[in-house]
């Protein structure tokens, strides 16, 4: 192997076991005086001494080996005859997990045999080792916090799904889970752990106990009296619920936490050690001790600034210590305990990572003096290490570990040629290296030290949920003020400490993302471009196994420290070149997602599949932007081609696997993250399941090929990606609507572009979890105020209910200073305003990205549907989870952003060239939630006006057909607050009740609170509305028949539900009504009154579509609606009747129904026809109102609380029984408003009985055949049939088809029956 370091090339093997005598007259090699005082100083004995000049032998090159030789003997032979007997352990010397016969469920166990992660309901696996005497011990690394019971069992335990360690006789187990101790029973023991943890596992055979430490921390003696004797041993033993998954050290690393008088079950390489530290030692002098030449003296240097220099004594003396010492570092014990420790120490002496070019020239040192071969595993073992160090170091209060092992990473990763090879092959192959961007989150505040660093705690004093004053939120005692300023320091400091920690992983990712590094081969950034869309593709691909998806509380750090990198670097090339773009204006051009130089793996498309894009789209893409497919790539295998040779290779693998422990061939793609944080690939599948276990509906086959295929990236080069002479690279195919302005460097356009997929697949979602901390902190802050008030209430004679709110009192307080304190951790890691200020960032790219490929036309469809996604995702997490520490007002730039979003939402929701249901729904959703807000309704008010109309033009399509509740509920919220009696924030009979009843989950954000947001109408949006009704003659037809439709089917599904419910709580036996029904029955409720809203919008303001009977299809819209409008009052109003007995049995799930939301609706639109209107319409309204059939005077007067006298003759012994009466909600409804109630009353009173005097009676001939309510009026062409005119306009809305004959209808003519008949 040849190398290159300081200046000067060797080669090893030539070197380093030469003994000519040709070697001293070697040019640069001191006197043999000086070299011999040089060799001695350098190798001294095992106790440090050196003996007198006179009686120590002559050292030269040619003896040095056998010097060496004999230093590294000494000690040596004692160790190994030490080692060979151990009494008290039976088993191989190697301990590991028993994968052939020691276990029980399904597992997935890492490829070293350590890591092991539950695939069943209650896995279990047993050691390959177990003990019978003495005191022992062996360390589990936790990485997730569920369910798990951890410790010794013995062979004779026989476990199964349901019971595991310690559910049996002679197994004894600790769970941190549920903080408990098990061995057949169970009682309290020890502290709740958390993921990062490291538990100790102490048996002592001699005193019969065992023990368990957590993070070092002694938990107590957790049982004695074990079972011990003849025929007793010990195994270590875990069981785990699915997704569970730790890793054991046995021994073959350091102990974290040894125990003084344990031994680990596996012995320590003693005499490797020995060797090691010796040969660490002879370095260390090496660089402590300097050779000046021409003084002929040894002298002591400064081993910070220590450099080869290529001085051939040194570096000759150095080869024969590697050539001992080589061979050793590719063990993981010695790498951890030996050299990974005096790296460490290097960096100890503080100052900046730079200060130290001690490292870098150890590490030239170890290219150029060891086989590629053991520097490979060398840097292996060493990242490893730090790894697990890192992330298993507790949490201190100054982060003064995590820091440590963050700046020897650093210092690695600034060798160039180590950071390309472990770019290359380690970081993302082997290594789960995100894990380095991760800062854990402490669970047992008191360990990590918050209680020192926020000595006082506090909470926000604010109940936002109705039924509490709101006025609480401003009022604040000088003590309170006193109380969060200390706070709010404590939080100051926590956040400086972790900023530290958060800029260490900034420095990696620079690293990582350096392109002038070219030295040797492709520049670092390209190298992980490519393992990075990797990963993405994991993640992408692979949403149901969980041994492969990178956590999101892992995802979320790491896409802040990538987007501060980015912007670092974005900026920097902004300097450079002025005519680029800032990473304020940053945005992906359209041309990356349609000419195939980035890979989208599998996603979705905003026009569907890119095969079928490719396909409709080739001739817009060779016009547009001049990129033509190759007709092979057209012949794209479909779908089902895929599924069904995924099957095909599940069953030839299933078909080949023994019966026992099942070993699925070849290692999965990616290492399993929730096992073993360093070590590779889970590529054993244990099971002891039975054969129909195996085969579920998604084959578990599917573990060992993740959809993994060769990807494009693999082969790009550093040309392909930033393009050069000609050659656009990433940018190839700009479409004319692009400008030609440079935008960044390619490179970080396909960084930015990973950063959005990222947030998409799972960031936001861990956003949104992370919230509950803060909803905890309200409600016991709740609690704890109801609490007081109550002790303030108590009567001092009840000592005994004072004592209990006492008691309840402190646990509210213990958890609501635990709750701060953590909550403190959280809005600094998570929630801070940088933070706040990177997914606004992101939403902003994500807004320029769709603005710049809307205005590519039909190319628009190839952009991934995730941009839409994000966009809306990330506005909604500023609003909705950010908020509670920052305010989004406060963002630069706040109303434009909102504008343009706006104007995002109000184009796309309906637009063509978007065909997935899931994102045209979203887009809906995020529209309805925008207009429930002022401040987001005013941003959709000031976008452009032709955008405006068009969208309410969408909004007005007929409800056919399309998901048409969401354009409903956007209709109603543009008119809540201007309808009759539709002020209210809550419903008037809700208030009643506690706020917890009727609020929604916390977690159900956008539009179920928006449901309780105060009414915001919008009369510019109005206005649109009534001009496109008035100006479209087709348009308001089609519309309100649509909404009539829809209001018939759900109104009676309302209906034919509640006679359900009814006749289900009727029944003597006991019985339950399906949630889910009830659920359906409210759901159908509340779209009654929302369409029945959208009606008294549309009467409002724009009568004339209803009352001027020149418009052909009015006087059937005022037919149709009167029928709906008579049926609903009937239901409704009549005494005794189903609607007031399910409203009275108060069911839960059923809160929303009641008399007030419907009778108010309908009340408005009556108000509308019969009083706002002129005499003509009026007159119209009320004839048509008058003729239905089903109209009775008795609903309308029971909407002024007028019951018919005989309902209250019945109703008198039950006198607290009240009518419902619209007088009694004086609060929601205006005087104005009911004297217009009562004025429709007097008129329809008058005008009924007028019509009822003048109505002649009409003989049954003359009736029409059809509904029997009307006289006959028209006449069929040709076929001669009659009917009243209301019932053939409505059939002739649909069908075509005389009523009796099926002859195709023609025409229609007025008939009057001749007067001699």
């Amino acid at each position: 192997m040849t190398s290159r370091g300081a200046g000067t090339t060797f080669s090893r093997k030539n070197y380093r076991l030469s003994t000519e005598p040709e070697k001293s007259k070697v040019t640069g090699i001191v006197n043999s005086r000086l070299l011999n005082d040089y060799l001695h100083r350098v190798f001294t004995n095992a106790d440090g001494n050196q003996p007198a000049a006179a009686y120590r032998k002559h050292l030269t090159f040619q003896n040095l080996q056998e010097h060496l030789d004999r230093l590294l003997a000494e000690e040596n032979g004692s160790e190994d005859s030490r080692d060979q007997v151990v009494e008290g352990r039976l088993g191989p010397s190697t301990v590991v997990l028993d994968h052939t016969s020691g276990f029980e469920g399904l597992l997935l166990v890492d490829d070293d045999l350590l890591g092991v992660i539950g695939h069943s309901n209650f896995g279990s696996i047993r050691a390959t080792t177990c003990v019978y005497k003495g005191k022992w011990i062996y360390e589990v690394l936790i990485s997730s916090q569920g369910l798990m019971q951890i410790g010794w069992c013995t062979l004779n335990c026989r476990f199964n799904q349901e019971e595991g360690v310690g559910d049996t006789p002679d197994s004894y187990a600790y769970d941190g889970n549920r903080v408990r101790k098990w061995n057949v029973t169970t009682t309290n023991y020890g502290k709740s752990w958390a993921a990062g943890d490291i538990v100790s596992c102490l048996i002592d055979l001699d005193e019969g106990t065992i023990a368990f430490c957590l993070n070092g921390i002694s938990l107590g003696t957790a049982f004695d009296n074990i079972t011990r004797g003849a025929g007793m041993a010990y195994f270590p033993a875990i069981s785990l619920s699915f997704k569970e998954s730790v890793a054991f050290n046995f021994g073959s690393r350091p102990l974290r936490y040894p125990v003084e008088g344990y031994r680990p079950l596996q012995d320590p390489p003693v005499a490797d050690l020995v060797k090691a530290r010796k040969l660490l030692g002879y370095l260390k002098n090496v660089i402590h001790i300097g050779i000046d030449v021409t003084e002929g003296k040894l002298v002591e240097k400064d081993t910070s600034m220590w450099q080869l220099q290529g001085e051939p004594t040194v570096l000759i003396t150095l080869a024969h210590i590697f050539n001992y010492f080589s061979p050793l570092m590719c063990k993981v014990y010695l790498v951890e305990d030996v050299l990974m420790t005096f790296l460490l120490s290097i960096l100890e002496r503080g100052g900046a990572v730079e200060a130290h070019p001690l490292i870098q020239q150890l590490l030239d040192l170890m290219w150029l003096l060891m086989e590629e071969y053991e520097v490979h595993e060398c840097l292996k073992q060493l990242l490893m290490s730090l790894l697990r160090a890192y992330r298993f170091s507790p949490i201190i209060p100054d982060l003064g570990l995590q820091i440590h092992y963050l700046r020897l990473t650093i210092a690695v990763l600034k060798h160039e040629k180590s950071r390309k090879y472990l770019l290359s092959n380690v970081l993302f192959d082997v290594l789960r290296s995100v894990v380095f961007f991760y800062i854990k989150s402490p669970l047992r505040v008191e360990e990590a030290g918050l209680q020192e660093l926020i000595p006082t705690t506090w909470w926000p004093n604010r109940f936002t949920k109705e039924g509490k004053e709101s006025k609480e939120a401003k009022e604040e005692s000088a003590e309170e003020r006193l109380r969060r300023r200390a706070y709010e320091r404590g939080c100051q400091r926590l956040k400086k400490r972790i900023e530290v920690v958060e800029g260490l992983q900034v420095q990696i990712l620079k690293l990582l993302l350096n392109n002038k590094d070219r030295g040797g081969g492709e520049a670092s950034r390209y190298i992980f471009l490519n393992k990075f869309r990797k990963f993405l593709q994991e993640n992408a691909s692979n949403r149901g196994n969980l041994t492969v998806l990178c956590p999101p509380e892992y995802m979320v750090c790491f896409l802040h420290r990538l987007i501060t990198a980015l912007r670092f670097f974005w900026d920097g090339h902004k300097a450079k070149t002025p005519a680029a773009l800032s990473s304020e204006e940053a945005y992906i051009p359209p041309q990356l997602f349609y000419n195939g130089k980035v890979d989208y793996f599998d996603l979705q498309r905003l026009g569907g599949l890119l095969s079928h894009l490719k396909k409709t789209l080739k001739d817009d893409l060779a016009a547009k932007a001049n990129v033509l497919i190759d007709p092979a790539e057209l012949q794209a295998v479909t779908m089902d081609d895929l599924d069904e040779d995924e099957e095909s290779a599940t069953s030839a693998a299933q078909s080949q696997r023994p019966s026992a422990a099942l070993a699925i061939g070849g290692a999965l793609a990616r290492p399993g993250w929730l096992s073993s944080p360093t070590l590779g690939r889970a590529n054993r599948f244990l099971s002891t399941a039975a054969v129909s276990l195996m085969n579920p509906r998604r084959p578990l086959g599917t573990l060992e090929k993740i959809k993994v295929r060769t990807l494009s990236v693999e082969q790009r080069t550093e040309e392909d990606i930033e393009g050069s002479h000609g050659n656009e690279g990433l940018l190839l195919g700009r479409p004319p609507e692009e400008p030609e302005q440079p935008i960044t460097e390619n490179s970080l356009l396909e960084v930015l572009d990973g950063i959005v997929m990222m947030y998409n697949l799972s960031v936001h979602q861990q956003l949104g979890k992370m919230v509950g901390v803060s909803d905890d902190v309200n409600e016991y802050a709740m609690a704890l105020k109801d609490t007081e008030e109550k002790i303030s209430r108590c009567p001092k004679r009840r000592r005994d209910i004072h004592e209990e709110l006492l008691k309840s009192q402190k646990v509210f307080s213990e958890k609501l200073n635990h709750l701060s304190r953590r909550l403190a951790w959280i809005n600094v890691t998570i929630y801070s305003k940088e933070k706040m200020q990177d997914v606004y960032w992101l939403l902003r790219v994500c807004i320029r990205t769709i603005e710049h490929g809307d205005r590519t036309g039909s190319l628009f469809a190839f952009m991934p549907e995730f941009y839409l996604s994000v966009a809306m995702n990330s506005y909604s997490a500023l609003k909705n989870y950010f908020s509670p520490v920052n305010s989004m007002e406060e963002l630069p730039g706040y109303e434009e952003t909102l504008m343009r979003l706006a104007a995002i939402l109000a184009k796309h929701f309906a637009d063509s060239r978007i065909v997935g249901t899931d994102i045209r729904d979203s887009l809906m959703q995020a529209l309805a939630s925008y207009v429930c807000y002022p401040h987001s309704l005013r941003a959709v008010e000031r976008i452009p006006e032709d955008q405006r109309i068009s969208m309410m033009k969408n909004l007005l399509a007929p409800y056919e057909q399309r998901p048409w509740a969401q354009t409903n509920w956007i209709l109603v919220r543009l008119w809540r607050g201007c309808g009759f009696g539709y002020r209210y924030t809550r419903l008037p009979h809700l208030l009643k009740t506690k706020p917890e009843d009727a609020s929604l989950p916390s977690l159900q954000r956008d539009l179920s609170v928006a449901s309780f947001q105060k009414p915001c109408p919008s009369t510019l949006l109005q206005r649109h509305m009534a001009d496109l009704l008035r100006s479209d003659r087709d348009l308001a037809p089609s519309f309100l028949n649509s909404v009539l439709n829809q209001l018939n089917w759900a109104f009676s599904e309302f209906i034919g539900m509640i006679q359900e419910i009814q006749q289900a709580a009727e029944r003597l036996e006991r019985n339950f009504v399906d949630s889910r029904q009830l659920k359906v029955c409210a759901t159908c409720f509340d779209l009654s009154v929302s369409l029945l809203r959208v009606l008294e919008m549309t009467v409002t303001l724009a009568p004339e579509i209803f009352l001027d009977w020149n418009r052909p299809s009015s006087e059937l819209l005022l037919r149709r609606l009167a029928q709906l409008l008579n049926q609903v009052l009937n239901r409704v109003t009549a005494e005794r009747n189903l609607f007031d007995r399910v409203v009275n049995l108060r069911l839960p799930g059923l809160e929303s129904v009641d008399h007030y939301p419907i009778l108010v609706a309908v009340t408005g639109i009556l108000v509308r026809l019969l009083v706002d209107t002129d005499v003509q319409g009026a007159e119209r309204a009320t004839a048509v109102l008058l003729a239905d059939p089903c109209f009775q005077l008795r609903s309308i007067q029971y909407l002024l609380g007028h019951a018919e006298p005989s309902a209250l003759a019945a109703a008198a012994p039950a006198t607290d029984k009240r009518h419902f009466s619209l007088h009694t909600y004086t609060e929601y409804i205006s005087a104005e408003e009911l004297a217009k109630v009562d004025k429709m009353l007097t008129h329809l009173s008058e005008e009924s009985k007028q019509a009822a005097a003048t109505t002649l009676p009409t003989s049954e001939e003359d009736l029409c055949p059809i509904c029997y309510a009307h006289p006959i009026s028209a006449i069929f062409r040709p076929c001669s049939h009659k009917s009243c005119k209301a019932c053939i306009n409505q059939h002739l809305m649909n069908n075509k088809d005389c009523f009796f004959c099926k002859a195709t209808i023609t025409g229609v003519d007025d008939f009057t029956k001749p007067a001699s008949s």
